[in-house]
């Protein structure tokens, strides 16, 4: 293990003052066949750094007047990073790529282009390990040094039967604040019976402050191990139930200081020219990518004008928000980055489109997530990529269409926008051309097959190729009003066919939520204060979903060559298989679905399936591999596929099982030659 202190020489301000270097690993360059680039170098430690608290630019920080400051009347973190850069700085590309990392997790790896990666903490509320990256950030303590204090919701769901403790989480999503106090008669907690995303309740029952405890009754008897993070129930849980508690708790982190983290560090490896930094003066332009939870932290980060460092330098020439359609709760009092967006959870309340717009449906003054950066002309240019899913769940139609769904909102010069018709959150992991589905764990649907991996890594060369040389990207590709692409989540609106036995769309997209977190927070910024746990609806603007074939597919944005040579019909939508919130959205929304066309025309008219079979649309195994082969060459000409992705998504193509040519009859040979001649 290497460890070395290398300190900093820039003067006193909000900075990275100094790094501690861990380790440094040599690896091969595997993505490098030609080795024009060569070994890759990971240094991975730990970067130290302080805030001046009154400076505009920080003040925006939730809490920050709270935070402890040192000798200098700065605010001090710390947090866990890892560069990727080329053993020969002088082949890297001059291109800085920061991952954000989701809920503490990535991966440095070398890459072909002698780009230089970062990774590095921003969440303060995650438990530190060998393997994650996490940051230190400060509880925030009023000025007398007692503890601030404030209302928390936990909610607890599909608990293991007999079992009487669960940690305070959201659903899965342990919460990081002590109870302040283990009186249960200072909290309460309730047994929820039914619960629709909608907020419609079942009945509900009171749990009495005596029959539960702040503790741990998993090998002690009730009232068990006091713990201010654990719930334990006297008569053990009841699966049926879902489990919610509002409590007091204590000393709150200051989250947002993560954010300025990001940029101080990211902005300290690209411009100083300090020995300590492992790549001074090789770095030219930067580059920031998030994904999911990842992707609704870089918009906060822009929202919150965090792409102008101290020094009023733009910090990220370009940035991939990717399925990531809400904002991350990192900015508020006692927040949860680690939420999903589930019932009564934020992330929606703040400003979510890129144009001025005024939100009169809400009543919120108009605004956009690039306020502050065109002030301060420190606005990157922005790929916004989404999926079908994030319909369901990330809230885009009110990114797209505004809060009152009437029209297309504008997007700027510097924003091109994405969308990936028909796919489940982050498309299928592994892209095949299977045609059989594979069984869903908890959701009723196959699992979803469809994938973007390699259309996404052709759009991270485009915004790279704009942001570098100035290179025009592809066009906007994303289902608009103003081309009927929209309606409402109904199958009727929608145009989904009635398939025999399978699920329809109607009601499984989640609406826009307006809460009342009460008056202590900024709800264009999403950042103070929620008041009320949990908050009141006080309305659910409902979402439009895109519009499909008769085959139940989408007909707008940018289609995989498994969308655009379909073998079944590939959805954003799911529902729920068994559990509380069974024939609810499977995933909180975010998990898609499949169903397979019939193999053959016998199959589909046996099973009443309105849909063509394979056969009737591809003829043979043949017919089928030039369809892909005629789509991927056209993607690649638009710059949407790269070619070593397209000749290898091809040839998985070209060794499919179903349709084999030797079976097939003077009718499906005819069908598969007349595709293969266009």
């Amino acid at each position: 293990m290497l460890a070395l202190f290398l300190a900093t020489t820039a003067p006193v301000q909000a900075e990275v003052t100094h790094i501690e270097i861990a380790s440094k690993v040599v690896v091969a360059n595997g993505a490098d066949p030609g080795n024009a680039i060569g070994d890759y170098e990971l240094i991975t430690g730990r970067a130290f750094g302080v805030l001046d608290p009154d400076d505009p630019l920080n003040a925006i920080i939730t809490d920050i007047e709270f935070a402890p400051r040192n000798a200098d009347g700065l605010v001090e973190y710390d947090t866990k990073f890892t560069l990727a850069k080329p053993v020969s700085i002088g082949k890297s590309s001059g291109v800085l790529w920061y991952d954000i990392v989701n809920r503490s997790t990535g991966s440095a790896t070398p890459n072909a282009y002698g780009h230089v990666q970062l990774l590095s903490g921003w969440q303060g509320d995650i438990r530190p390990s060998a393997n994650n990256y996490t940051a230190n950030v400060p509880v925030a303590r009023n000025p007398d040094g007692s503890s601030i204090t404030g209302k928390v919701l936990a909610r607890i769901v599909d608990p293991k039967p007999d079992t009487n403790t669960a940690p305070l989480a959201i659903l899965g999503r342990e919460i990081p604040y002590d109870a302040a106090t283990l009186d249960t008669s200072q909290a309460s907690l309730i047994k929820k019976s039914s619960e629709q995303r909608s907020g419609e309740l079942g009945p509900v029952e009171a749990v009495a402050p005596e029959d539960w405890a702040f503790a741990d009754c998993s090998e002690t008897p009730f009232p068990g191990v006091p713990d201010p993070r654990k719930l334990c129930v006297k008569d053990g849980f009841d699966p049926a139930f879902l489990y919610e508690v509002v409590y007091e708790a204590k000393d709150p982190l200051v989250l947002g200081v993560g954010l300025a983290g990001m940029r101080d560090l990211a902005s300290w490896f690209r411009y100083s020219d300090d020995k300590a930094n492992p790549v001074a003066g090789a770095i030219e332009h930067a580059v920031i990518k998030g994904v999911s939870q990842s992707g609704n932290t870089l918009k906060t980060f822009l929202l919150l004008g965090f792409n102008e460092d101290e020094q009023h330098r733009i910090v990220f020439d370009g940035a991939n928000p990717h399925i990531g359609g809400r904002l991350t709760t990192i900015n508020v009092r006692f927040g949860v980055p680690s939420g999903s967006g589930t019932l009564y959870e934020p992330g929606g309340e703040g400003v979510l489109w890129w144009t001025p717009y005024e939100d009169v449906a809400r009543g919120r003054e108009k605004a956009s997530m690039l306020d502050r950066c065109t002030a301060s002309n420190t606005c990157p240019k922005i790929f916004e990529t989404f999926g079908a899913a994030e319909f369901n769940a990330r809230l885009f139609t009110a990114a797209m269409v505004g809060t009152d769904n009437k029209a297309d909102l504008p997007l700027p010069d510097n924003v091109r926008r994405y969308y990936f018709p028909g796919n489940t959150h982050g498309g299928a992991p592994v892209s095949t051309f299977q045609h059989s589905g594979k069984e869903s764990a908890s959701c009723v649907l196959f699992d979803n097959p469809n994938f973007e991996t390699e259309q996404m890594r052709a759009l991270s060369v485009a915004l790279t190729d704009w942001v570098v040389d100035g290179i025009e990207p592809p066009a906007n590709a994303y289902p608009t009003l103003a081309n009927g692409d929209l309606a409402a989540n109904t199958a009727e609106a929608m145009g989904f066919p009635t398939i025999p036995g399978q699920l329809a769309p109607t009601g499984l997209a989640i609406g826009l939520m307006e809460y009342d977190f009460g008056p202590d927070l900024n709800y264009n910024d999403f950042s103070g204060v929620l008041s009320n746990q949990p908050p009141a609806i006080k309305q659910i603007i409902p979402p439009l979903m895109p519009v499909v074939d008769a085959d139940g597919n989408e007909t707008s944005g940018l289609p995989s060559l498994l969308h655009a040579a379909p073998l079944g019909t590939y959805t954003g939508w799911n529902a729920t298989k068994a559990g509380f919130f069974a024939g609810q959205p499977c995933g909180g929304g975010l998990t898609g679905g499949y169903i397979p066309f019939a193999e053959t025309q016998a199959e589909r008219e046996q099973s009443g399936d309105p849909r063509l079979s394979l056969e009737e649309r591809y003829g043979t195994a043949e017919g089928y591999a030039c369809v892909v082969r005629r789509e991927a060459d056209d993607q690649v000409a638009r710059r949407l596929l790269l070619p070593d992705d397209a000749r290898r998504l091809v040839s998985l193509a070209e060794d499919v099982s179903f349709l084999p040519v030797a079976d097939a009859d003077d009718a499906a040979r005819a069908r598969a030659a007349e595709l293969c001649s266009q």
